[in-house]
């Protein structure tokens, strides 16, 4: 598919982004505009650079970002929140014991 970035267009596949950053560590923390690129959650600006061999001041993340969405990737503007599972019942134990007024010794 024919994606403009920086107003240079680029014929990029879905396959070839992913094998483009394979062995490519995500950069962390990730705050702003992200993708999820082979169950990874990418910085759009670090796969832009990298899909692009461009300086991230030469694009924009909203170019990358409508690319990473034609070719079908989630793309998110901030990253989502973490799933935490829900706490297990717990058996809550023996009740508290008062110790106020007495002498511990």
């Amino acid at each position: 598919m024919r994606c403009v970035i920086a107003r240079y267009p680029f014929d990029l596949t879905k396959s070839e982004v992913e094998e483009m950053l394979k062995g490519i560590r995500p950069e962390q923390p990730v705050s702003g505009p992200c993708a999820v690129i082979s169950r990874k959650l990418y910085p759009v600006k670090q796969v832009g650079e990298v899909i692009t061999k461009q300086d991230r001041r030469d694009f924009t993340a909203f170019e990358v970002t409508r690319a990473l969405t034609r070719l079908g990737f989630t793309c998110h503007e901030t990253p989502p929140a973490p799933t935490t599972p829900a706490p297990a019942a717990t058996d809550p134990g023996p009740e508290p014991t008062s110790y106020i007024g007495t002498t511990l010794g």
